[in-house]
């Protein structure tokens, strides 16, 4: 077997990883606002999730694969030193979510592996192998890593307002409602649940999906940027797993740091969300979807309470955020130096 073959497997093990880190890492987005509501058991929860969490990247088309898949370009370098630069950027971004996962702390999976890769690429070849889309930006497209950051930084502002929005309306609906109102609440939350649960399967697998299919691509393995069917099953089933194995300790963060979930809350947070990621995933935008159901929480306690929104908590989640693109990268680029230098000890 020789050394690009078992790079590209290497490579495509540990993106599947990351998709797996992923899954548990994001798991609290789709069952923290049910488990806190009492809508459903833990248990009764993963397995909703887990089921639409799978479907998603089947049925959900890969629009967002090909925006990450293509912000950032080593196909001038050799082969073995691009398969590296991918293979540590992925490392700095697994660690960054375990690091984050550990601490209970809801950062993005999405920011973490565009810091990952960014750094990496930056650390290795230079800033000229990402492509930043400012140029393109002034003819009015977006690309590159423009594009995923305009996507990650404007879906929370949208899923806060219109978070705002929603619940105003909702409470309008509902005042004066006897409280039986609360049981048919949660059980329509199994369909709001499965509705936010297919959509973030449909755009956060389809990053790793992305990133495989440029992996291939780079090994010759592949002639045009086409995601494999394979590919999709492998990263559907990984993210669900995920799902079902983790992400508890952000649970506790998302569905009972940010505000007192009721099931009115949960269903317009879910409703929120999930239109937010579909409508994103449509138009290929990469969006956190811990970023758009917290945003989402935020604003349901601000339109209903603002003083009960434990705003503190929601400090600490914004800064996490905003640090999570140098964090990811720098332990990308720590991951790379440490490699380059016992390869060349070697």
């Amino acid at each position: 077997m020789d050394i690009l073959l078992i790079l590209v497997v290497a490579t495509v093990v540990v993106i599947l990883i990351f998709d797996y880190t992923n899954g548990f890492h994001d798991a609290s987005n789709m069952i923290a606002t049910v488990v806190a509501s009492r809508a459903m058991t833990p248990i009764q929860a993963v397995i909703l999730v887990g089921a639409f969490h799978f479907i998603g990247p089947v049925l959900g088309g890969t629009a967002v694969a090909n925006t990450i898949g293509k912000f950032v370009d080593v196909s001038a370098l050799d082969p073995i030193t691009s398969m590296t630069i991918i293979l540590c950027g992925l490392v700095g971004a697994i660690g960054w979510n375990l690091l984050t996962w550990w601490f209970g702390i809801p950062s993005s999976s999405s920011h973490a592996l565009v810091g990952g890769l960014a750094g990496a690429v930056v650390a290795a070849a230079g800033p000229a192998y990402v492509v930043w889309g400012f140029s393109q930006l002034a003819d009015g497209r977006l690309t590159g890593v423009t594009k995923v950051l305009l996507s990650l930084i404007i879906s929370p502002v949208i899923g806060f307002w219109a978070g705002f929005g929603i619940h105003r309306v909702m409470r309008f609906l509902v005042q004066g409602a006897r409280p039986i109102l609360n049981k048919y609440l949660r059980q329509f939350q199994w369909l709001s649940s499965a509705v936010l649960s297919f959509s973030h399967g449909a755009n956060d697998a389809q990053k790793s999906m992305g990133i495989i299919t440029m992996v291939l691509l780079l090994g010759g393995y592949i002639q045009e940027f086409q995601v494999q069917l394979w590919v999709i099953l492998a990263c559907a089933a990984m993210i669900t797993l995920g799902t079902i194995t983790g992400g508890w300790r952000i649970v506790r963060t998302v569905g009972f740091g940010i505000y007192k979930v009721r099931p009115l809350h949960a269903v317009d947070a879910q409703l929120t969300s999930g239109a937010v990621i579909f409508a994103a995933s449509m138009v290929g935008a990469p969006v956190s979807t811990t970023h758009v159901v917290s945003s989402s929480i935020m604003g349901i306690g601000a339109s209903e309470r603002p003083k009960a929104v434990r705003w503190n908590t929601a400090k600490e989640i914004v800064s996490t955020w905003v640090v999570t693109i140098p964090g990811s990268a720098i332990m990308a680029v720590i991951t790379y130096l440490a490699v380059h230098v016992a390869t060349g000890a070697a």
